[in-house]
């Protein structure tokens, strides 16, 4: 018995959506197009939902424009991420000819929501910031305002007392790399559970928390600016309020309070794997900064198999970095530790998970690691 499947509904207008309609009359051949970012040639993100789905039935969709992303090579290997409750989220098996990213599904329900990553919600946000603010000595410092007016809350765990070190954690300056609030949920997990590590750790340092640089494009579904088309994480030596008040808000929270320890959580396209970047290419580099960047790397390795130091990025020549990065700028600014601390989009292949590839669970996993290791090197920073 043939069935025909009627036309599907595919909606990307909510919270981080993104997908452009090219033609859905085929159930069992969907043509999808990612949207680039506003006031940008920028895309790579995709999020939208499927409904009437025949359950039982293959349905297939394709990204035709995937080849003309912004980072093309990354979609070897790559599997799409699927959920039919928006909690629980998949692996869905993707292929990529060149062109088109293409994934089947064998409908279970009659909707399901795709994207590139498990997507982080704007109120999951809002909840995780009142959640913090509940925790005993975790205030809203201070909050900016993104170019549409949106919240960026400065969160800070300690009490400021004279003398502590002052580490700061920022993530999602890229809009599409949703795994960095998961990153910054699993920190305040753990601040939540006040265990030993976090109280040895409070009782030297205060940590100053930016969990979304960009809520504008986080919103509105970009990968990698915010809505005046700006890369946050080249706007750290030309910050303005008129193009990336996010930078400068939190540029001049930094110059306020001061900063002894820098990690900027990101994602990374193309490398299954989880590494750090870091500022050997800065003009005053020095040998006390390589030995705490070593120090850092050496101590999370001993912390989670979810982190490695063979696969990363080319390092910088002497004298030759990119400044415009957060990574770059803090540190030469501060003369501090100073790390970008990459996650990626498929999996981490060190320690593969077939079912989930790399994870919002697994991003918060991290964060608690990242904490044990400030908190045995803390006394080094300065």
């Amino acid at each position: 018995m043939t069935v025909t499947l009627s036309p599907l509904h595919i909606d990307c207008d909510f919270d981080s959506g993104n997908i452009q309609v090219l033609d859905a009359s085929n159930p069992a051949q969907v043509q999808l197009a990612i949207r680039p970012d506003t006031h940008s040639g920028h895309y790579q993100w995709f999020h939208f939902k499927a409904s009437g789905l025949t359950p039982g039935q293959v349905h297939r969709f394709s990204l035709v424009n995937a080849g003309e992303s912004s980072y093309k090579q990354a979609w070897s290997g790559y599997h799409a991420v699927a959920s039919y409750d928006q909690q629980r989220w998949f692996r869905v098996p993707s292929e990529f000819d060149g062109k088109a990213l293409s994934f089947a599904l064998a409908a279970e329900q009659e909707q399901v929501w795709f994207a590139y990553f498990e997507p982080y919600p704007r109120a999951r946000h809002n909840q995780l910031i009142e959640r913090a603010q509940q925790i005993p000595g975790v205030v809203l410092l201070a909050h900016g305002r993104s170019v549409q007016g949106r919240d960026i809350p400065l969160l800070r765990a300690g009490d400021g007392a004279v003398g502590k070190r002052k580490l700061w954690l920022i993530a999602q300056q890229h809009p599409g790399e949703h795994m960095a609030e998961w990153f910054i949920e699993g920190l305040i997990d753990r601040l939540q559970a006040l265990d030993a590590t976090v109280q040895q750790l409070l009782s030297k340092a205060d940590l100053y928390l930016i969990p979304n640089m960009n809520p504008d494009g986080a919103f509105l579904g970009h990968l990698r600016t915010n809505f005046q088309g700006k890369d946050l994480n080249r706007a750290w030596q030309d910050a303005s309020i008129e193009f990336s008040p996010e930078v400068f808000f939190a540029q001049a929270q930094m110059k306020q309070y001061g900063v002894d320890a820098f990690i900027d959580v990101h994602g990374d396209e193309e490398i299954p794997h989880v590494f750090t970047a870091a500022c050997e290419g800065n003009p005053g580099y020095t040998p006390r900064l390589a030995k705490l960047e070593e120090q850092f790397r050496t101590t999370l390795c001993t912390h989670t198999r979810d982190f490695q130091t063979v696969h990363g990025y080319t390092r910088d020549e002497p004298g030759q970095a990119n400044t415009t990065l957060a990574c770059n700028a803090v540190g030469m600014a501060y003369d501090c530790l100073s790390l970008t601390l990459e996650m990626p989009f498929k999996d981490h292949d060190d320690a593969p998970n077939p079912h989930t590839g790399w994870s919002g669970a697994r991003s918060k996993a991290l964060a608690g690691a990242v904490l044990e290791t400030l908190a045995a090197m803390v006394d080094d920073l300065r």
